[in-house]
């Protein structure tokens, strides 16, 4: 089941999930949750990525878990996870593995904003081609994929940065693959900076003060909204669950400064903080639902839906009531210092609670 309104706790039972990039931090917590049984049992979870090491890592990891580990079935671990060797780029590997699949979630990706602004090729070959593989694969071949999940960024609304460009079109790859592949259904969930992922802003913090400083932060004004990477995942398994074709699954989540975000993390200790000037390609601000479409934008269940751009998809949801009057900007209803430290313990992301970044990331 896998239509609007289906059973959440079933919506994944026999289905072979396909996760690209599923090594990365977004991959190994999509692939935990489903692992603890809540949403049915899968036939099958490919995890599929170009590094041996971290796919060993990571398999070697669940062979190592104690059977009364919470979150995770113990049994499934060892049973249903399947690793394939590949690239989203080589459009091969990319049609072979798509014969196993019933959902894909694609989490592949190239997302450091100065990397892609020094390589935008690399970036375009990640990011736009290995979205174009994966539709090219199921149209020409006629696979029986039922449903695809682009994952993609704030970056991508507004873009001024190649990251954001290339998920820009990665967005409308998917959302116009609808038209070209009929039977399946392509939607996409765009949200903001992860707190814990790989590269994110925390670990950095959290290393740099554990080094005695200073903090490094590009401008005093920045500002991000700020989610976990459990509430990443929620919105992948909200999308599956509620999506239509053509739409995209936008988090309600908060914002703040990041000078609130480094001194909730130094918490009073003799850490200096250093103002270093923006990267390259970097924003200020980022924006989740730009001012072009907050007309198309409505609410389901706690999110915003960006419905599509193209009538065809659009339907009449385009003429209903809208959710927003203006673009959510992580400038508007920044949180405060105090709200903004009870949010990163909340999610036990304070230097206190040491979270182990490096198993994290494997």
């Amino acid at each position: 089941m896998t239509e609007r309104g289906a059973h959440k706790s079933d919506m994944l039972e026999g289905k072979r999930v396909l996760v690209t990039g599923g090594t990365g931090s977004l991959g190994k917590a999509f692939v935990k949750r489903v692992l603890g049984g809540r949403y049915g049992r899968p036939a099958k979870i490919i995890i599929f990525s170009r590094d041996e090491a971290k796919q060993y890592d990571m398999r070697l990891g669940y062979l190592n878990l104690d059977a009364a580990t919470e979150e995770v079935i113990y049994e499934d671990s060892h049973t249903l996870l399947d690793f394939r060797i590949g690239d989203v780029r080589d459009y091969q590997s990319v049609a072979s593995v798509l014969r196993r699949a019933d959902v894909v979630i694609n989490a592949a990706a190239l997302k450091q904003v100065p990397s892609c602004e020094y390589a935008p090729s690399e970036a375009v070959a990640t990011n736009i081609s290995g979205a174009e593989n994966i539709v090219r694969a199921i149209e020409n071949l006629h696979l029986p994929v039922e449903t695809v999940i682009g994952v993609s960024t704030d970056k991508a609304c507004k873009p001024i940065n190649v990251m954001g460009m290339t998920k820009a079109i990665q967005e409308r790859i998917f959302i116009t693959a609808n038209l070209r592949c009929p039977t399946t259904r392509f939607i996409c969930v765009r949200y903001g900076n992860v707190l814990a992922s790989r590269g994110s802003v925390v670990p950095l913090f959290h290393s740099q003060i554990r080094d005695g400083g200073p903090i490094t932060i590009t401008t005093a004004d920045m500002t991000r909204f700020l989610l976990s990477l459990n509430q990443a995942v929620d919105t992948i398994l909200t999308a599956y669950r509620l999506g239509e074709r053509g739409e995209t699954f936008v988090p309600r989540v908060p914002s703040s400064l990041m000078t609130n975000v480094a001194a909730a993390l130094i918490n009073g200790r003799d850490i200096a903080i250093d103002i270093v000037g923006i990267r390259p390609g970097e924003k200020v601000h980022e924006v989740l639902v730009a001012e072009d479409e907050v007309y198309r934008t409505t609410k389901r269940d706690g999110y915003y839906v960006i419905h599509s751009i193209l009538p065809e998809l659009a339907g009449v949801a385009r003429f209903a009531e809208t959710a927003l009057d203006q673009e959510f900007s992580s400038a508007c209803n920044t949180m405060s210092l105090e709200d903004t430290r009870a949010l990163l313990e909340k999610d036990g992301l304070t230097i206190e609670a040491a979270p182990d970044f490096s198993k994290l990331f494997g």
